[in-house]
């Protein structure tokens, strides 16, 4: 999921480095088959790296600070290209593909694997310690970039979800504080429905189309979408685990949710107008929404919000997916040594601290940089960044962007909440076709 369409759907755009030979999230980034090699320093006077960045990632001023810093370390100057969102999975395929590619890539983190597939980005495998930094990177980064236990891009940063809510509306119902547990939560929800009977409130909006949210009780239940076992992908709605956090969702949509919200998405109709028109109060997204939910009802301040992770059943908050962007190199680049010196300055926790988070306020991209942030963010800041210290990714598998595109996930979910199949038929409707998708062309 990259950060555009996340953000509109994150900060869009994606917890721990994932142990390359074993594909788990263990906060290390080597396998045992590959020897670890350091960045080497490359002197590059007279020579020009080409930079895609997509537009609305990165400022410029923070691009600066990362050029300015390696142009100090080798020489070498930096073409920054901003790129457009529309048709970029193309434009990237097809330059990964010439003698001549963009040296390094802003790629959205569920994209990595597509790419990866395709030969177009290189293996950094070896060079995943030093390129680490004695950081720990979000497992929902780190996650979608391991292919078959390779490391084929390094996290840059990330957006993840927590609920927002109406802090006043909730005050009104006896509520004066955020829910910390499952119960708790259900407890002040049942509160704030009881304030507000109409049949068209939630106290909690989910719409059943929002199986990003949806997958928060899967993974919190123990499920996954789908596991590797060796060169075969094994889909797993059906599992007991996932079997009950589909059914968590399900009671959970359905006493919070107004009815009318069982089979649309999170666009139509628009969650950020219901909770400004006060039809809801609470919805689950990313922080770049409250900047659009004040803009929608100007009377709504920093004071009458308020935000959380989403307490789970498990007794922790639920894990999130996150988006966000990780930098990728090409394969066939000629400046691959310049390539993983300016990747490891842009990753490293410098430029993380006071770029991406004290300039852009994104999520950086480790879990040492979110516990480094908490004392500069803010209070309504902080839910996001706390919940992406338990974050999840779809499967690293290049043909996942077609259940994506299908929307066989969004039926699924949809199925589910609505009754119109039982947890078990959405999941075997699902499982049959991810276990075909997933492992087309094996």
């Amino acid at each position: 999921m990259n950060h555009k369409s996340s953000g509109t759907a994150t900060v869009l755009a994606l917890a721990v480095a994932v142990a390359l030979s074993a594909c788990s999230t263990s906060g290390t980034a080597t396998s045992a088959a590959t020897t670890p090699q350091a960045v080497a320093t490359a002197k590059g006077e007279g020579k020009t790296l080409t930079l895609w960045v997509m537009d609305g990632d990165y400022s410029e001023p923070s691009l600066q600070a990362i050029n300015d810093a390696f142009t100090q370390q080798t020489g070498a100057k930096v073409d920054v290209q901003v790129q457009a969102w529309d048709g970029i999975t193309t434009k990237v395929t097809t330059a990964l593909a010439t003698s001549n590619p963009p040296d390094v890539l802003d790629l959205g983190n569920t994209q990595v694997a597509s790419f990866a597939a395709s030969g177009g980005l290189k293996d950094l495998t070896p060079y995943a310690a030093d390129l680490q930094q004695g950081q720990t990177w979000l497992a929902g980064l780190v996650d979608p970039a391991t292919v078959d236990d390779k490391l084929y891009a390094v996290p840059g940063f990330a957006g993840a979800r927590a609920v927002i809510y109406n802090k006043t509306m909730w005050a009104k119902a006896g509520v004066d504080r955020a829910p910390t547990t499952f119960n708790e939560l259900t407890d002040d929800l049942t509160k704030v429905k009881a304030a507000n009977p109409d049949a068209d409130f939630s106290p909690l909006y989910l719409p059943g189309q929002n199986w990003i949210a949806g997958m928060q009780f899967v993974w919190d239940a123990g499920g996954d979408i789908a596991t590797q076992d060796g060169s075969k992908w094994i889909a797993g709605f059906g599992s007991d685990k996932a079997q009950a956090g589909l059914a968590d969702f399900k009671a959970f949509q359905n006493q919070f949710s107004a009815a009318a919200s069982r089979t649309v998405d999170t666009s139509n109709p628009d969650q950020v107008q219901i909770f400004a028109d006060g039809k809801a109060s609470a919805i689950i997204t990313t922080g770049g929404f409250i900047g659009r939910i004040q803009k929608a009802n100007p009377q709504l301040t920093d004071a009458d919000l308020g935000t959380f992770p989403l307490p789970g059943k498990s007794g922790k908050a639920q894990p999130v997916m996150l988006g966000g962007s990780d930098w990728g190199i090409a394969a066939h680049g000629a400046n691959a040594d310049l390539a993983l010196q300016w990747t490891k300055i842009a990753a490293g926790p410098d430029i993380q601290s006071k770029w991406v988070v004290g300039h852009e306020g994104f999520i950086p991209n480790s879990i040492e940089g979110i516990k480094a942030a908490t004392a500069s963010i803010s209070d309504l800041d902080k839910a996001f960044f706390d919940a992406a210290l338990n974050s999840r990714a779809t499967p690293a598998n290049p043909n996942w962007t077609q259940l994506e595109a299908n929307k066989d996930i969004n039926n699924l979910f949809v199925a589910v909440a609505s009754g119109s199949q039982s947890t078990q038929e959405a999941a075997s409707t699902f499982d049959s076709t991810a276990n075909k998708t997933l492992n087309a062309g094996q």
